[in-house]
C-alpha cells in the first residue's frame, strides 16, 4: 500500500443465531446449534496486531467465489462460496473472518451443516470437526449489504466500497479496498496473510458493466439481463490483494511485456472510468517498462496478467494482486512502480504477521530507487533524502509493535535504507542474487523479519546479516552513506569502532595497503582516485610510517554506527 496508516478495529459481541433468516431445506440444521458458545473452542492465528483474525490450523486451499451485482454503487451484493480448506492439526470446527451480510445456507461437501454466525464478532462458525490432514469444501450461500468496517484514523471504510451515482457520473461503481482485513466484509474467508489462497471469481453484474478480478480473464456469458465474467487467479494470494472492480470502466489493453518465466509473455490491461484525463492515462503506458525493470532486479514477474484499475474515490493505491487499485489522484509513475513491486513483495512472498509489514512496504518503496537509477536518476540522492526525512521526523525499529505503525515512515522508508545498506556492503550483483532468490520464495514463502535475517545470513554472510540486524532493531537511525572527505592520519580510533569502514590513497606519500582489524564482511567501496592504499574494516587502527602524518583526500567511509 501507498502511504497510509492503519489501525485495528476488532469487533466483539454476543453470537447471533441465523436460524430465522435460513430457508426450510436448513432450518432444522440450524436448530441443533447448541446454546453455548462454541467460538471458545477456536483459536486464531495469533497475529500481534489483529489478534482475532485467522484461525491457527487451517489452511485455505482455494476459494470458488460467485458475487451477483444488481444494483453498483450500492453494498448490495450477494454471494455463493465454496472454500476448499484443509486442517493442519484436528480442528473442533472451522471458523471463518465474515462481517457480511446473514449466512442463509451452508454446506459440508454438498450436505447441510451446523452453523453460527457471529456478526458482532466478525465471524462465522461451521460446527463440524475437521481432523489433521484432511479436507472439505464448504459453501457459503449469502445476500444482503456486505460489512461496514470504519478506518478509525481517515474517513473512508477497508473491505467494499460503493461509489454512488452522483459520485460517479457514469453509473455507480464497487471494488474491494481490503488491506489489512476488509476483505471479510464481502467474503467469508480466513482473513489473514498468512494463509494465501488461490482464488476463482466469478462476477454477474448488469449489461454494459465492466467486471473485472485478480487474475487472467476466462469465461464470459452475456444474457438479456446479465453479464458474467469469470477470473482465475492460480497462484495463491493473501486474501487483503484480491482485487474485485465491477462498474463503468474503460478497459485498455496494451503490448504483452516478455517478464514472465523463461521470457514468456505476460497479458497487459488497465481499466479507466470515463472521461480520465490523458494526462492521468500517460504513467501507465510505461507500466510494461516498468515491469521489465523490476524483473531484472526481482526476477520473473510472478503473475499471468498485470494492469492497473483507476478509480475515482479519494483513497491510497492499493497493490492488489495482478491489478492494483490506483485512485485517478494518485496516478504516477513512483506509485505504479510502489503498487507493481509489490506484486513480488507481499503478493507472492506473503507476511507471517501484520507487525512484518515493513517486509513489503521496504522492498516495494526500495523499488521507486531502482526505477529511478532506471531513469538515469541518483537513486544515492534519493537515499539521501529518505534519510534526511526520517531524521527531521523521527524513526522506530522496524517490527510494529501497535497498528498505527504498520503504514508509518519508518515501514517505507526506513525499511527501503536497510535494503540499500545491504547493497552498498554487497555490490550490486550479490544484491541482485538475494533480491531474486528471496522473490522467489527462498527465504518462504510466508516470511517474518527472521526470516529474512537469516537468509541475508545464508546468501550474503554474517556480516550482512548483522548490518541488517542495526536497520531491524536499533532504536535510533542508522547511518548509511558514503561520504568522502579528508582525514589527518594518524587514523582517529573512533572512527574505526563498530562496524565502521574506509579506504583512501595517500597524497604524495602513498602506503603500503593494509586491512587493519578483524572483518566482519562490511565491503570497501574504492575511493575516486582509483585503488586504495589502505582499507580498514571493523575494528582496529592504522599506523602510518610517515612523520607528521599524511592527509587523505579521497577517503570512503561507510560508517554505521551500533
Amino acid at each position: 500500500m501507498h502511504s497510509v496508516v492503519r489501525f485495528s478495529n476488532p469487533l466483539r459481541g454476543g453470537l447471533l443465531v441465523g436460524a430465522m433468516l435460513l430457508p426450510a431445506p436448513f432450518l432444522a440444521a440450524a436448530q441443533t446449534v447448541p446454546a453455548a458458545s462454541p467460538a471458545t473452542q477456536v483459536r486464531p492465528v495469533g497475529d500481534t496486531l489483529y489478534p482475532t483474525l485467522g484461525q491457527a490450523g487451517l489452511d485455505a486451499v482455494h476459494y470458488d467465489v460467485h458475487l451477483t451485482v444488481t444494483q453498483p454503487g450500492t453494498r448490495a451484493l450477494s454471494g455463493d462460496v465454496t472454500a476448499t480448506l484443509r486442517a493442519r492439526q484436528s480442528l473442533p470446527l472451522i471458523s471463518l473472518d465474515f462481517l457480511g451480510p446473514a449466512v442463509t445456507a451452508a454446506l459440508w461437501d454438498g450436505q447441510p451443516v451446523p452453523f453460527r454466525q457471529d456478526r458482532a464478532g466478525g465471524k462465522l462458525l461451521i460446527l463440524r470437526a475437521l481432523p489433521a490432514g484432511q479436507e472439505a469444501r464448504v459453501t457459503l450461500r449469502y445476500a444482503g449489504l456486505a460489512g461496514v468496517l470504519p478506518d478509525p484514523v481517515f474517513p473512508f471504510t477497508l473491505g467494499w466500497q460503493a461509489v454512488p451515482d452522483p459520485l460517479n457520473a457514469a453509473g455507480g461503481a464497487n471494488f474491494a479496498f481490503s488491506e489489512p482485513d476488509g476483505t471479510r466484509t464481502f467474503l467469508p474467508v480466513n482473513d489473514h496473510p498468512s494463509d494465501p489462497a488461490t482464488f476463482t471469481v466469478t462476477l454477474t453484474v448488469p449489461p454494459g458493466t465492466t467486471a473485472a478480478a485478480s487474475g487472467f480473464r476466462g469465461q464470459v456469458t452475456d444474457t438479456p439481463g446479465a453479464h458474467t465474467v469469470t477470473f482465475h487467479q492460480t497462484r495463491p494470494i493473501p486474501t487483503y490483494a484480491l482485487a474485485v472492480h465491477l462498474g463503468p470502466l474503460e478497459a485498455v489493453d496494451s503490448p504483452g511485456v516478455p517478464v514472465g518465466p523463461g521470457g514468456t509473455l505476460i497479458t497487459r490491461r488497465d481499466y479507466f472510468p470515463p472521461g480520465t484525463a490523458d494526462a492521468a492515462r500517460a504513467p501507465y503506458r510505461r507500466t510494461g517498462e516498468i515491469l521489465e525493470a523490476l524483473s531484472d532486479w526481482f526476477g520473473p514477474y510472478p503473475f499471468a496478467t498485470y494492469g492497473s484499475a483507476v478509480v475515482t474515490a479519494r483513497l491510497p493505491a492499493l497493490e492488489t494482486a495482478t491489478l492494483s487499485t490506483m485512485p485517478v489522484t494518485s496516478s504516477s509513475e513512483r506509485v505504479i512502480v510502489h503498487e507493481a513491486a509489490h506484486q513480488w513483495f507481499g503478493n507472492t512472498v506473503a507476511l507471517r504477521d501484520w507487525s512484518d509489514v515493513w517486509l513489503n512496504e521496504g522492498f516495494a518503496t526500495y523499488a521507486e530507487l531502482l526505477w529511478a537509477e532506471h531513469q538515469g536518476q541518483d537513486g544515492q540522492a534519493l537515499a539521501h533524502a529518505w534519510h534526511a526525512t526520517l531524521q527531521r521526523r523521527g524513526t522506530r525499529p522496524l517490527i510494529a509493535v501497535t497498528p498505527d505503525q504498520m503504514f508509518d515512515t519508518s515501514a517505507y522508508q526506513r525499511g527501503a535504507l536497510a535494503l540499500h545498506a545491504l547493497r552498498l556492503h554487497a555490490g550490486d550483483p550479490a544484491f541482485r542474487r538475494f533480491l531474486r532468490g528471496y522473490a522467489a520464495g527462498e527465504a518462504g514463502a510466508v516470511v517474518g523479519t527472521g526470516d529474512l535475517l537469516a537468509y541475508v545470513h545464508r546468501t550474503l554472510g554474517p556480516g550482512a546479516a548483522v548490518l541488517l540486524r542495526q536497520w531491524v532493531e536499533a532504536p535510533e537511525l542508522p547511518s548509511y552513506r558514503l561520504r568522502l572527505n579528508g582525514l589527518q592520519s594518524p587514523f582517529n580510533p573512533s572512527e574505526a569502532s563498530g562496524s565502521n569502514t574506509g579506504s583512501g590513497r595517500g597524497a604524495g606519500n602513498p602506503v603500503k595497503s593494509r586491512i587493519v582489524g578483524e572483518t566482519n564482511g562490511i565491503r570497501i567501496t574504492p575511493p575516486r582516485s582509483g585503488n586504495p592504499d589502505f582499507a580498514l574494516r571493523n575494528v582496529g587502527y592504522l599506523t602510518l610510517p610517515v612523520p607528521g602524518g599524511v592527509r587523505f583526500p579521497h577517503v570512503a567511509i561507510w560508517k554505521e554506527h551500533r
